[in-house]
């Protein structure tokens, strides 16, 4: 064969499956870049862990985030409908 003929393989990054997204971690760094929560600031991010106000994990004494943090988060900010 020549090197017409054969085609290099380009190696394609195969899909996360769900049970291995529920075991990543996010920093907040990572969060605020891919906007997963509603916060434009890292600092404001972590000062809103320092105060414990949004889920979070404090993994070796580092803020992280996983998918469970991420989902409790938006309910959190969640709007009911008011009934008439």
């Amino acid at each position: 064969m020549t090197a017409k003929a054969t085609k290099t393989r380009i190696p394609h990054p195969r899909p996360a499956t769900q049970s291995e997204a529920e075991f990543r971690r996010w920093t907040p760094e990572q969060v605020v870049e891919q906007q997963l929560l509603p916060y434009s600031s890292v600092r404001t991010l972590k000062e809103r862990c320092y105060r414990r106000e949004i889920w979070h994990h404090n993994d070796n004494r580092r803020i992280t985030f996983t998918a469970e943090d991420l989902r409790r988060n938006a309910e959190m900010g969640a709007c009911a409908p008011l009934s008439a």
